[in-house]
């Protein structure tokens, strides 16, 4: 009988392995044809100074300034001289770096500065002036601009200003107009935040208005759920549990202080109980 057997295949070439170059030339290596040729960009990347080196060097100019407006205004003009738009973003970053480092006067002259060039007239801009304001001691110019957004906005005022104005007043004992901005949240209809409830309710405490206290207190009762930040998450705990939270975050602050000390007396203690080290000491 015929017996039909099919041969193995002849392999002439041996198989050789593809490499892949890790070269920094980003050049991808083919089996057959070798590195993939690479045209030429019809564009090109020119390097430009990014807005935090920008604002942190506009902080550094404001703050070698004298109080002097003209002055100011001359040199904000020329630093913004050759852009073609108002620099907003670099403006705002170079007010909240100014705003961590308490420098309310150059928060001042930078915000009228650009409120003057008819730029950054938003609620955050007037709170933040409004904010640098009362702690800069201008009480006047603060009730003013408070009055000025009030009437301006009088439907749609934030309640963060309701809360400013009155812990502006609440803190300088002026307790006759902090009733008056009170008044005006209940006829908005602006409901007021825990720490506005509690600032009034002191206020009515100490003057022995107990009974518009009891009122105060049936009227605005204390929220059943408040909100805290656990590492970075927002959680959702009771208000009976909150003084329990706290207390137990008070506690890990003060195991961490009291470890770091014990830490450091215990050095010490080595250091000292080691006899080379007092020898090294005491020796000429």
């Amino acid at each position: 009988m015929l017996s039909c057997r099919f041969g193995l295949p002849l392999v002439t070439k041996r198989l050789e392995p593809v490499k892949i170059t890790r070269s920094p030339s980003k050049t991808v290596v083919c089996a057959a044809k070798g590195p993939r040729p690479r045209y030429p960009r019809v564009w090109k990347s020119r390097k430009r100074i990014g807005t935090v080196s920008k604002s942190a060097k506009l902080v550094c100019c404001v703050k070698e300034l004298s109080n002097v407006k003209e002055e100011v205004y001359g040199a904000l003009d020329s630093f913004i001289a050759w852009d073609l738009e108002f620099p907003l973003i670099i403006v705002k970053k170079a007010l909240k770096t100014l705003q961590d480092e308490q420098e309310w006067k150059r928060i001042i002259q930078v915000i009228k500065w650009m409120l003057s060039k008819g730029q950054g007239r938003t609620m955050g801009t007037y709170f933040t002036l409004l904010n640098a304001l009362a702690e800069d001691g201008r009480l006047d110019e603060a009730e003013e601009l408070w009055a000025k957004i009030f009437s301006d906005n009088l439907e749609s005022t934030p309640r963060i200003f309701f809360d400013k104005i009155i812990s502006i007043y609440y803190h300088r004992g002026m307790h006759e107009k902090m009733f008056e901005v009170f008044a005006d949240m209940e006829e908005l209809g602006v409901k007021p935040g825990i720490s506005v409830v509690s600032m009034v309710g002191n206020v009515f405490q100490q003057l022995g208005m107990l009974d518009k206290y009891e009122k105060l207190k049936k009227k605005y009762p204390p929220p059943k759920w408040e909100y805290r930040y656990i590492k970075g998450k927002r959680v959702k705990i009771q208000a009976k549990q909150l003084q329990e939270f706290d207390k137990i975050a008070k506690g890990v602050t003060e195991d961490k202080d009291i470890d770091k000390n014990l830490s450091s007396l215990h050095e010490e203690d080595e250091e000292s109980s080691n006899p080379l080290t007092t020898e090294a000491n005491t020796s000429p």
